[in-house]
């Protein structure tokens, strides 16, 4: 992988947002202003005030400097307010693409989808972002910085003396480029890093899910070496990238150091062709406060959240696999046919929240077949929302096993929206779902009046200003587009009115695939195919008719949700 397809595509990511780099070039106009006056005023405060005799002319250019500090503090707090509309959706788009890249992985190798890809899914989704992220929020304000802030300090320095310019600038390029030829060495050493902390990942994941086959097999000792093999490879390579550091760190000396000394050794020169001395402070000024200062931030940015930026995008940008071809069709052979693998199942699972903590679910047993409708239903804090993470492997059981045919999308009660389109917001785990399939979806779940409230399929959200219900219905509206067989609802619909949260569910049932519900009102479990009754350490799974009749439980609950239901 080079990093060309990642300059490319952050070349089209800033294209579409012309108007945030408008808007944070403005502010950063101001900081020239700011540096300009800053030296300007220093030099003719000492040549035409104190020097000359007149203290008042001296002391109204300092106030001039002073108030382009103030200037530079607006300009600062209006930069960071600029600075979110290129930050977020890099964010948001980096979260897409790493969610999309994992169900690509597990429709190839449904193997692997719980194990290493799960584990380089999570790695992604959660260190490798925030590392983008960061990175790149510092790299846009130090590279602004530094642009702005060398106009500023080069035509101060050439309004004074362009002579100062041609003393000032070889030693300024040389220390650049020392600098630059390191970057490329760098961000080889921290995409081996990475690459290194993808694989512990995956390690870490595969023996954790096969921990106990590991201890039956006794191979103890063989997954802790190559554990430990992966941990001192990752160890290597961070001494490797602190002695880059420290090569980066020569260069930085030597950017930011030459251009004082050339400036100091050629003073002689400059006062015999006429130079005054408040031109030379001003021109000290404008190296030692502004210019050298920017070039240290821009250097230490680019040697570290430069490098670490362009490897992690390198990351996302990577093709998703492909599925494997499928192998030809076998001839049909006359005998019994065999029974569907379940959706999902569990057998004699436990889960407790802590050693020596009284179990939440204890040997619970529960087949869930393809297609099936099921509600899960019972008292606040018995465990319904441990079985759907559960479930949705985001717990794992104390004892027992569960397993999932495939991927599963999980909708929790509080529903996530992101600042980007509705389009974005709808294909959110599958970012190839074509316009007819949007539609399709929009009109199962009576989508159409809210997206046309909000301003159409182009429309950019604003979370902030939707409802926990509107919220709710595109996250629906995401989950009917998912390509997972299997969708968790965990109280997914509670901000929905009846009749909305009816037409959804009967829409996702009618979705190809396996629908979970943890039920808030009777009338979901009324419509599910069975109903899971979690009661402590007792669970009873059957048609709403039958529970009626066997449950106390569950009358009473049908009786609290509906009076007379019973």
């Amino acid at each position: 992988m080079t990093a060309r397809p990642v300059l490319a595509q952050g070349r089209t990511f800033l294209l579409r947002r012309r108007r945030d780099l408008v808007r944070l070039a403005g502010w950063s106009l101001l900081e020239s202003a700011h540096t300009f006056l800053g030296g300007y005023g220093v030099a003719r405060a000492l040549d035409d005030g104190f020097l000359a005799g007149r203290t008042g002319t001296g002391l109204l250019w300092l106030a001039v400097a002073a108030a382009g500090t103030l200037l530079g503090g607006v300009a600062v707090r209006g930069v960071f307010g600029g600075l979110a509309g290129l930050v977020e959706p890099l964010r948001d788009g980096l979260v897409r693409r790493a969610v999309s890249q994992s169900l690509a992985s597990a429709v190839a190798d449904p193997a692997r989808a719980e194990g290493e890809a799960g584990s380089r899914a999570v790695s992604r989704l959660t260190h490798q972002t925030e590392i983008a992220r960061d990175s790149f929020a510092g790299l846009v304000l130090t590279a602004r910085s530094f642009v702005f802030t060398a106009l500023g300090a080069l035509a101060g320095l050439a309004s004074l003396e362009p002579a100062l310019t041609l003393v000032v600038m070889p030693p300024l390029l040389l220390g650049l480029g020392l600098f630059l030829a390191t970057l490329a060495p760098m961000a080889a050493v921290q995409r081996a890093f990475l690459d290194a902390d993808e694989a512990l990942a995956e390690r870490v994941g595969a023996v954790g899910a096969g921990l106990r086959d590991v201890v039956a097999c006794g191979g103890e000792r063989y997954a802790a070496a190559e554990t430990g093999r992966l941990i001192d490879a990752g160890a290597r390579l961070s001494r490797r990238l602190a002695r880059w550091a420290a090569v980066r760190t020569l260069a930085l000396g030597a950017a930011g150091r030459l251009p004082v000394v050339a400036l100091l050794l050629a003073t002689p020169w400059l006062l015999r062709g006429g130079v005054t001395a408040g031109t030379l402070l001003g021109a000290l000024t404008y190296l030692v406060q502004a210019l050298l200062p920017a070039l240290d931030a821009l250097m230490t940015a680019l040697g570290a959240a430069g490098t670490r930026l362009l490897v992690v995008l390198e990351r996302f940008t990577g093709d998703a696999p492909a599925p494997p071809p499928a192998p030809p069709a076998a001839p049909a052979l006359p005998g019994p046919r065999r029974p569907a693998r379940p959706a999902a199942e569990l057998r004699g699972v436990t889960f407790a929240y802590g050693p020596g903590a009284k179990p939440v679910l204890d040997g619970l047993d529960l087949v869930v077949e393809p297609g099936e409708h099921l509600a899960v239903v019972g008292p606040s804090g018995i465990g319904k929302s441990t079985l759907t993470g559960l479930l949705a492997g985001l717990l794992a059981p104390s004892a027992g096993t569960v397993t999932v045919a495939g991927p599963v999308a999980l909708l929790p009660q509080q529903a996530y929206v992101f600042t980007g389109t509705v389009l974005d917001n709808l294909r959110y785990l599958r970012p190839d779902a074509t316009p007819a399939e949007v539609r399709r979806a929009v009109d199962a779940l009576g989508l159409a009046p809210l997206v046309q409230r909000l301003g159409g399929p182009d429309a950019v959200i604003d979370p902030r200003r939707l409802s926990h219900g509107e919220r709710q219905r595109l996250a629906l509206g995401r989950a009917y587009l998912s390509p997972a067989p299997l969708l968790l609802l965990d109280e997914a619909t509670c901000h929905l009115d009846p009749a909305t949260e009816e037409h959804a569910e009967r829409a996702l049932a009618a979705r190809p695939g396996t629908l979970v519900v943890v039920a808030h009102r009777i009338t979901s479990a009324v419509r599910a195919d069975r109903v899971l009754v979690l009661d402590g350490d007792r669970a009873q799974c059957a048609p709403h008719g039958e529970l009626l009749e066997r449950s106390g439980l569950y009358r009473d609950l049908a009786g609290l949700w509906q009076p007379g239901a019973a």
